[in-house]
């Protein structure tokens, strides 16, 4: 590990309060995501001119943007601070965890994304690297490159495609364990909901279908059977507490799970994918400009995980997810309007962020461009939306969908179906194109960048 990660990694700690006002910490693709015991002795302005920090995030967790691999790194190096100095005492913070947890901002539909976000953020590394093999195999396979029965496609399909087999039961550890469960139980009442055994059962004189209402009752299923966990174990001896409350919760769970929650979820998941093909549908490029546009936004507060499951439902719905490909537009408009920048601007401190961070938004991590560009400039943030939004416009008109879920940008090429990767990549350099436009025209103008002299 590089000394200059270390000295990173020390500077945050020492502006978060030092390790022992650490409650919490964990990072995701680009961010270190922490929470504090006293945010009073927290000094933000002080992490976000810090170099190497990329831009803050305030919400329940104190979001530090670094980068791909970076934060990875960084995150390690924090937390061998953490424990030279003696590590997290988590029971002797709990009751103040509570107090000091930050009310600003709290919706209850916010927090309920971002509920869902921490369920899917940690299985990210493995929906890109499963979608990824997927989409690739899948592409050469109908460009007739390789043949379907052949050994080798076999094999890529089984690496590729045994996560999406699998998922709710990821999921179920995820959503129990978030919601204060055992994480094995929910990942029985993953199993609960694809058990192929299920197709065995019926009930009210139809049979059961095996996966229905996909991730959606899994979430469902997997946070009973928390809060039952929960429920039951204060009336238990301790000693029969191993054998009596997994029993009684999955029990009941399994019943309340085939009554309740695997209809109630296919007819949400039903909703959903109705609803958003019907919008795109009837709006076409209307409704392709719009959630194009909107798309950043939702990625700096970091709700845009809480997509994840609407992605995946389409999927397993129709087959593949026109949404994607129009979201992804987000990332591009961003990418077209530091192009914009770096061509106008004469500060080599700007030049330098902006050639630092402009690989990773080609290849669809956007969070560098975004925080450490063109939010801290403002304007040119909402020309990169206009770009995203004719992009998005231009997926939407010819339909481009993807197959698996991935990361966006260049990468997403190989996800979409064989015969969209041309009209894809010219609805990307359109994106392109159309941010650094808007941002080149009227999004920028050097005075704008006092903070980069």
């Amino acid at each position: 590990m590089s000394t200059e990660n270390k000295v990173l990694a020390k500077s945050i700690l020492e502006n978060l309060g030092g390790a022992s006002n650490i409650n919490e910490y964990t990072h995701c693709m680009t961010r270190l995501r922490v929470k504090v015991i006293d945010a009073s002795l927290v000094n933000l302005d002080t992490i976000k001119r810090t170099e190497g920090v990329l831009g803050v995030v305030e919400e329940e967790t104190l979001q530090i943007i670094l980068g791909p691999g970076k934060v990875t790194v960084v995150t390690e190096a924090f937390g061998q601070l953490i424990d030279e100095a003696g590590g997290l005492d988590l029971s002797e913070r709990a009751a103040q965890k509570k107090s000091e947890l930050k009310a600003k901002n709290q919706t209850p539909f916010k927090l309920f994304l971002r509920r869902i976000a921490s369920i899917f953020i940690p299985l990210i590394p493995a929906l890109v690297a499963s979608g990824l093999i997927t989409g690739i195999t899948k592409s050469v396979v109908q460009a007739e490159w390789l043949a379907a029965d052949s050994q080798l496609a076999l094999i890529l399909t089984a690496i590729g495609s045994g996560l999406f087999a699998y998922l709710g039961i990821l999921v179920g550890i995820n959503a129990a364990k978030e919601f204060g469960g055992s994480p094995a139980l929910g990942g029985l009442a993953g199993i609960l909901v694809i058990n192929p055994a299920v197709g065995d059962i019926q009930l009210f004189g139809e049979a059961l279908l095996p996966g229905r209402g996909g991730l959606i009752g899994v979430l469902f299923a997997a946070i009973f059977i928390a809060i039952v966990e929960k429920k039951v174990r204060p009336f238990v001896p301790q000693s029969l507490d191993v054998i009596v409350t997994p029993t009684v919760a999955l029990l009941v769970t399994g019943i309340v799970t085939y009554i309740v929650f695997m209809p109630l979820g296919g007819f949400i998941s039903d909703l959903i994918t109705k609803g958003l093909l019907s919008v795109l549908d009837l709006g076409g490029i209307v409704a392709g400009f719009v959630l194009g546009a909107a798309f950043l936004p939702l990625v700096v507060t970091g709700l845009h995980q809480g997509l994840t499951p609407v992605h995946l439902e389409l999927i397993n719905s129709i087959g593949d997810d026109p949404l994607l490909p129009i979201l992804a537009m987000g990332g591009a408009g961003q990418v077209g309007a530091a192009f914009a920048i770096y061509a106008k601007t004469k500060k080599k401190r700007l030049k330098r962020a902006i050639g630092g961070a402009l690989p990773s938004g080609m290849l669809g991590i956007g969070e560098p461009l975004i925080f450490g560009v063109t939010l801290p400039l403002g304007r040119p943030f909402l020309t990169a939306c206009l770009g995203a939004g004719v992009g998005g416009a231009f997926q939407a008109y010819f339909n481009i969908a993807t197959v698996a879920v991935g990361v966006s940008g260049l990468p997403l090429t190989f996800l979409v179906h064989a015969h969209q990767i041309i009209l894809y990549l010219v609805g990307l350099l359109i994106a392109y194109i159309a941010g650094f436009l808007f941002t080149y025209g009227f999004g920028f103008k050097d005075e704008m960048a006092g903070e980069f002299d």
